[in-house]
């Protein structure tokens, strides 16, 4: 086993977040892979970032994610499209920036790296639900739980004893399945048939991709 690397910044952020890091046991690829910024972070830091107030913070983003859905939910069962559409956006793009404010700034922790994930699936998982049973029916519904349950098993049987980040394959579906929901939601709001193809296409698209993911978590 290589010697653990030693840090070279003494103190400051980065250090502490290092610190906190160590303790749970992330060294190694999964340390570098928590921790690597991204293009799309230098985007949305260098983009939309700095609009927001010093006290947000990564783990005020994912409360919001959290708080969200159940009014989500609420607007599109009262056929509030417009308006559900608008948070399900919003809340999707907070998925992005805690992320990227998280790793720019060196502020991840640990309720963070176990709440985001959560946060993730409960958002496009009720939401999907919803709109996927609406528009799609009921096979798509089943393939799509089916998925995510066979991904949480494996990932808790194999990762129980360690804090284990979001890979990047299981951030593509997640990705694609938000956007298949909107282009869903988007239908909902203006019932072209070009809408339902795309978002029908793009919900496959992210049922293989958890798919995948079942190799990916294998291989790590």
């Amino acid at each position: 086993m290589p010697p653990e690397q030693t840090p070279t910044f003494q103190s400051g952020p980065q250090a502490l977040q290092w610190k906190r890091l160590k303790r749970l046991n992330l060294v190694g690829a999964r340390l570098e892979y928590l921790t690597r910024v991204t293009p799309f972070d230098r985007f949305f830091a260098a983009a939309i970032l700095p609009l927001f107030p010093k006290f947000v913070s990564p783990n005020r983003l994912t409360i919001f994610r959290f708080i969200s859905i159940p009014f989500i939910l609420f607007l599109l069962l009262l056929d509030y499209a417009v308006a559900g559409t608008i948070l399900f956006v919003l809340a999707a793009l907070s998925d992005a920036l805690d992320g990227a404010l998280a790793r720019t700034k060196h502020r991840i922790t640990k309720w963070g790296i176990v709440a985001d994930p959560i946060a993730d699936k409960l958002l496009i998982g009720s939401v999907a639900l919803l709109v996927l049973w609406k528009y799609l029916g009921w096979p798509v519904v089943t393939a799509l739980v089916l998925v995510e349950l066979i991904l949480a098993g494996t990932a808790y049987f194999r990762y129980r004893r360690v804090v284990m980040p979001a890979k990047t394959v299981g951030k593509l579906k997640m990705v694609l399945q938000c956007f298949g929901v909107g282009f869903l939601l988007l239908y909902a709001i203006t019932p072209i048939p070009f809408l339902l193809l795309i978002g029908t296409y793009v919900i496959y698209a992210a049922i293989l991709f958890g798919l995948a993911s079942l190799f990916v978590y294998r291989s790590i």
